[in-house]
């Protein structure tokens, strides 16, 4: 069973590059996953091969390569693998694991432990109900008289295998979590960008809106703009027809005026029917038109936005699309 768990050991300290246990230094990469310096280093310049080498005079900011365990990409600074932080955790199973295979199963060197209530008893059995190593005597006539208990070496096998076979499944889940970090890293990059094309489609959409609303207001404004003109152009006109006809009855009322002062009586008539029947005309002309009631009133281009402002605040994203 020991041999086993061994076995189990060594396959999760077994290097994925040269495929030997690991050498140290054991270097740790951002992924979690261990590679021997050397082979760190062999896929590194295999990936950079203008990388210039540690204390060379002009080191470039660094390069990259890929994880070849699960191809994460792996960017290094000017240090280059010589900048990835040692895995002392590892190193020290790799130690453990050596000195445990370099041991005999059936002979393990150690220093045998006495009775603490018995001197001269060596603790040789395992009390399995207190869960404590005790000795003969204390089966026999102490205080695990009344308890089950098994041969010291049997619990030792089995609990050193079950702590094997822990270590093993933790360095393996290392792998197993880091699969799921950088699964959930790529789901974080997919939201972004997901986020960043659904905001650029609903930009665009309002700007869509945007330009319809410009066009309408545009056309109501010429069509405001139009009316305007043409009341302006009309009553304009009148003024013109206005000031022209008062421009006239003045200089008649000035030619009038100077005709009664005419102490001539012959002089006087030669002009007065000519100037009479001018005054006559002046007086029946016709300066009736006018601006009807209200013509200045421009109400009618009032619009009401109620119900399109009301339905723009409800705007909402489509569902089940």
């Amino acid at each position: 069973a020991e041999a086993r768990s061994m076995e189990s050991l060594e396959k999760q300290l077994i290097c994925p590059i040269c495929l030997e246990m690991f050498s140290k230094p054991v270097v740790i990469l951002p992924c979690q996953h261990n590679l021997c310096r050397k082979c760190a280093n062999d896929v590194f310049q295999a990936s950079n091969p203008l990388w210039q080498s540690r204390g060379s005079s002009a080191v470039p900011s660094g390069g990259r390569f890929r994880c070849p365990s699960c191809r994460h990409e792996v960017v290094l600074d000017r240090h280059g693998v010589y900048g990835l932080q040692r895995n002392l955790l590892v190193e020290n199973i790799i130690d453990i694991y050596k000195q445990e295979s370099a041991r005999p199963l059936h002979a393990k060197a150690e220093q045998h432990l006495m009775c603490e209530e018995h001197e001269d008893e060596r603790i040789n059995i395992y009390c399995l109900r207190c869960e404590a190593p005790t000795c003969s005597l204390c089966k026999v006539f102490g205080a695990h008289k009344d308890c089950e208990v098994a041969p010291l070496p049997a619990v030792y096998q089995r609990q050193k295998s079950e702590l094997s076979d822990g270590i093993a499944m933790l360095v393996a889940g290392n792998d197993r979590i880091q699969a799921i970090i950088t699964q959930m890293e790529e789901i974080c990059h997919t939201i972004e960008e997901n986020g960043r094309r659904q905001k650029q489609h609903v930009g665009l959409r309002f700007d869509t809106l945007y330009g319809i609303l410009e066009e309408r207001k545009k056309e109501l404004l010429q069509s405001i703009a139009a009316e305007q003109e043409a009341k302006l152009q009309r009553v304009r006109g009148l003024i013109r027809q206005y000031g022209d006809h008062l421009e006239a009855s003045s200089k008649l009322v000035e030619s009038a005026i100077q005709a009664m002062e005419e102490p001539q009586m012959a002089v006087y008539l030669q002009h007065s029917k000519e100037l009479l029947k001018k005054i006559t005309d002046m007086s029946k002309a016709s300066m009736s038109s006018r601006p009807e009631p209200g013509y200045e009133n421009m109400d009618h281009f009032s619009i009401n936005v109620d119900d399109v402002a009301e339905m723009l605040r409800t705007i909402e994203f489509q569902t089940g699309a």
